[in-house]
C-alpha cells in the first residue's frame, strides 16, 4: 500500500474519531481535512462513513458492561426494555428523514455559506443554552438515561435530525437539545453516545450497500487503517469527554464552532477548499 494513502488514511480516521463526539461537527472537519491532504472522490464519501464504525466501536466498548446488562436484558428486565425503546424512539426522526431528504439536502446545503452558518447557528445555541441552564440551576428533571421518557427521547431524536444540515453536528444537536429539554449534562452527553451506536452502523451498512461497485479488496487496508484510527482517537475523546463534563460547560466548544464557521467562508472565499466535496 502506497505510504501517502496510508497517512492520509490514519489522519482521516483520527479526525473522525476526535472529532465525532464533541459538538463541533465531524464532517465539517473531515471535508476541510480531505480537502487540505487532497484526499477527494467518490471513494473517499464512503470512507468517511465507513470509519465512523471505529468510533462507534469505541463507544460500544467503553460501555460494554451497560451494554452487555441490556442485552442479556431485552427480554426480561423493563429497564432493559424501556432502554431499547428510547433508542428506537430516539433513532428513527433522523433515519427516516435523512433516508427521505438525503439528495436533496446533498444538493442544496453542502455549499460554503450554509455549512457556515450552521457552525456559527450552532455556536450561538450552545452559548444560549449554556447561559440559561447558569441562570436555571434546577431546570434539570432527567439526571440518568434510565429516567427517560419515551417523550424525552423523541425529543432528542428530533434534535439529532437537524443534524442532517452539515456543519450542524450531530453530538452537538442532541447533546444541546437534549439540555433543552431538561436533560442533565452527562445523561444528554450519554445519550448521544448511545444514538450514535444504530444511527452510524445503519448508514455504514447502507453506504457499503450502496456503493459496493465502487469498492474491492484492495481497498481493506486503507479502509482498515481509518477505522483503527478512528477508533482509537474516539475512544481517547469519549474517556476525555466524560471527564471534562464534570467540570466544565460546552462554551469552549461554541466559541471555537464560530470561529470554524469563519474559517469555512474565508477558505472557501479564497478557494482553499471544495465545501461540495
Amino acid at each position: 500500500m502506497d505510504i501517502t494513502l496510508a497517512l492520509q488514511a490514519i489522519i482521516m480516521g483520527l479526525v473522525e474519531g476526535f472529532t465525532e463526539f464533541l459538538p463541533i461537527s465531524s464532517t465539517g472537519h473531515l471535508i476541510l481535512a480531505g480537502s487540505l491532504l487532497n484526499f477527494v472522490g467518490e471513494k473517499v464519501k464512503v470512507f468517511e462513513i465507513v470509519i465512523q464504525t471505529g468510533a462507534i466501536l469505541a463507544v460500544m466498548w467503553e460501555y460494554r458492561a451497560r451494554i452487555a446488562t441490556v442485552l442479556s436484558g431485552m427480554f426480561s428486565d423493563p429497564k432493559a426494555q424501556k432502554f431499547i425503546v428510547n433508542l428506537i424512539i430516539g433513532f428513527l426522526p433522523a433515519a427516516i428523514l435523512g433516508f427521505i431528504f438525503s439528495k436533496a439536502i446533498k444538493a442544496s446545503l453542502f455549499h460554503p455559506m450554509p455549512v457556515a452558518l450552521a457552525f456559527i447557528v450552532g455556536g450561538f445555541v450552545i452559548l444560549w443554552v449554556e447561559k440559561r441552564a447558569k441562570a436555571n440551576p434546577h431546570a434539570v428533571r432527567v439526571e440518568t438515561v434510565d429516567d427517560m421518557s419515551y417523550l424525552d427521547a423523541l425529543k432528542v431524536g428530533c434534535a439529532q435530525a437537524f443534524a442532517l444540515i452539515p456543519g450542524t453536528s450531530r453530538s452537538g444537536a442532541t447533546i444541546i437539545g437534549g439540555m433543552m429539554f431538561g436533560l442533565s449534562r452527562k445523561a444528554a452527553t450519554e445519550f448521544s453516545f448511545f444514538l450514535a451506536i444504530p444511527l452510524l452502523l445503519s448508514a455504514t451498512v447502507y453506504s457499503l450497500y450502496k456503493e459496493r461497485a465502487l469498492l474491492s479488496a484492495a481497498d481493506l487496508p486503507v479502509f482498515g487503517l481509518g477505522l483503527l484510527a478512528a477508533f482509537v482517537s474516539a475512544f481517547l475523546c469519549v474517556r476525555w469527554l466524560l471527564r471534562y463534563i464534570s467540570s466544565h460547560d460546552f462554551t469552549i466548544f461554541a466559541w471555537y464552532r464560530i470561529i470554524f464557521g469563519l474559517v469555512v467562508i474565508a477558505s472557501a472565499h479564497f478557494g482553499l477548499v471544495n465545501w461540495a466535496a
